[in-house]
């Protein structure tokens, strides 16, 4: 009986829930779970109800009307509550390490990479204009000069991390 049900609303509820969801800004397929529940608390309750298409309509739009009243009520969080934005030292400390790493290796870099790098890793958000003057370089280099060091950068690394893994 319920089987049968279920599939004699299912095409019904499809096209009600896609045209509901799509008039109030509501998921269909959330819409179409949310009216099924209602059926199964229905049926369990006060058994089948005697016109199921008219309270299948029904039951849709009172779900709408209860997504809007809800997403009017609901604010979302500015951060995650458990997120204050602050790290703990550990972080801090495994940061700080990465940016040493980083920095050290960069200074050995060949040729203009170390000026270029830390010119791109400046904390003054430096433009490819202000890097081209200040190094004294065209900036239609500056593109294949980067990828050129940040591949020397790249290779320094993995053979610097490679180094340090324990084998065996």
């Amino acid at each position: 009986m319920t089987h049968d049900l279920v599939a004699a609303l299912r095409p019904l509820l499809l096209a009600e829930a896609s045209a509901e969801a799509c008039a109030s800004g509501t998921d269909p397929g959330d819409l179409e779970q949310a009216v099924w529940l209602r059926l199964l608390e229905r049926l369990e309750s006060d058994g089948p109800p005697l016109n199921p298409e008219r309270w299948l309509r029904s039951a849709v739009r009172a779900e709408v009307r209860r997504s809007r009243r809800t997403s009017r009520l609901e604010r979302p969080y500015g951060i995650e509550p458990a997120d204050d934005g602050r790290s703990g030292p550990e972080q801090l400390a495994l940061t700080a390490a990465r940016h040493r790493a980083l920095r050290d290796a960069v200074r050995r870099l060949p040729g203009r990479c170390p000026r270029l790098m830390e010119a791109l890793l400046s904390p003054r958000d430096l433009t490819y204009r202000e890097i081209a003057r200040e190094l004294g370089i065209s900036q239609g280099s500056l593109g294949p000069e980067r990828s050129r060091c940040l591949g020397c950068l790249r290779r320094l690394l993995a053979a610097e991390v490679a180094a340090r893994e324990a084998r065996g």
